[in-house]
C-alpha cells in the first residue's frame, strides 16, 4: 500500500532531523577524540617531538583493528557494549554511540596523514627555537594541518550521513529506517526516492560547506 504523503511529510521531517543530530552529534565528539588521538599518534612516532614506540605501537593496533570493519558489523558487534553504556541498542541516542567509537579512529587516521605531510623543517625550526613540544603542536602543526584536516573532516561528515542510514535499519531511526520500514519492506519505491534525494542533498551540502571553509582557511 503506497504511503499518504499527506501525512507522511512530518514523519520524513522528522527522520531527517534525527539523521542530521546522529551525524552533528558524532561529528563533534568524534573530532575532539579523533583529533587528539590523531595528534598523540603522529608526536609518538620514531624520531618524533614526544616519541613513545609502546603508545605508537597500541594507538596504530586499535585503529587498524577497527578501521577495516564494516560499519554495520561492527554495530551489532558491540551492541552489548551500547547496551551497558546507553542503556539501549535501539534509537538515534544508541546509533551514535559506535557512529562516535569508528568516527574518533577515522579522523585519527586522517589527522596523522595530514600531519605527516608537513615539513619536518618547519618543526625543526620550531625545535632550533626553543619551542617546547605543547607549543609546536598548538602554533605548528595543528595551523599548517588546518585546511587538509576540514577536508577530511567533510569526508568524514559524509561517511557519517552514510553510517546514519545504516544504523536506521537496524533501529536507531533517521532516514535509514524510514527507508528499510516504509519503502524496502512495503515496496514503496516513492518513499525510496524520497529518503536516497534527501541524503544526496545533505552529502552535497557537506560538501560545499566543507570545501568552502577549507578554501578560506588555505588562502590565510
Amino acid at each position: 500500500m503506497n504511503v499518504d504523503w499527506s501525512t507522511f511529510w512530518p514523519r520524513i521531517v522528522e527522520a531527517t532531523g534525527e539523521t542530521l543530530f546522529m551525524v552533528a552529534t558524532t561529528l563533534v565528539f568524534g573530532s575532539i577524540l579523533g583529533i587528539m588521538l590523531g595528534l598523540l599518534l603522529y608526536v609518538t612516532r620514531e624520531n618524533n617531538i614526544l616519541e613513545n614506540k609502546f603508545v605508537f605501537q597500541v594507538l596504530n593496533f586499535l585503529i587498524n583493528l577497527i578501521r577495516p570493519v564494516p560499519f554495520i558489523i561492527f554495530l551489532v558487534a558491540i551492541s552489548p557494549v551500547t547496551r551497558s553504556v546507553v542503556g539501549t541498542t535501539i534509537g538515534t541516542t544508541a546509533a551514535i554511540f559506535p557512529m562516535t567509537i569508528v568516527a574518533c579512529f577515522s579522523i585519527a587516521r586522517i589527522v596523522e596523514n595530514n600531519l605527516v605531510s608537513i615539513d619536518q623543517g618547519v618543526i625543526e625550526a620550531a625545535q632550533a627555537m626553543g619551542a617546547s613540544p605543547s607549543r609546536i603542536i598548538f602554533t605548528v602543526l595543528i595551523p599548517e594541518a588546518l585546511g587538509p584536516l576540514v577536508l577530511g573532516l567533510t569526508f568524514m561528515s559524509i561517511s557519517l550521513i552514510d553510517f546514519s542510514a545504516v544504523a536506521g535499519t537496524v533501529g536507531g531511526g533517521g532516514l535509514g529506517h524510514i527507508a528499510m520500514t516504509y519503502g524496502y519492506q512495503r515496496f514503496d519505491t516513492s518513499v525510496m526516492v524520497v529518503t536516497v534525494v534527501i541524503l544526496i542533498l545533505m552529502v552535497q551540502l557537506a560538501q560545499w560547506l566543507g570545501n568552502t571553509i577549507s578554501k578560506k582557511i588555505m588562502r590565510r
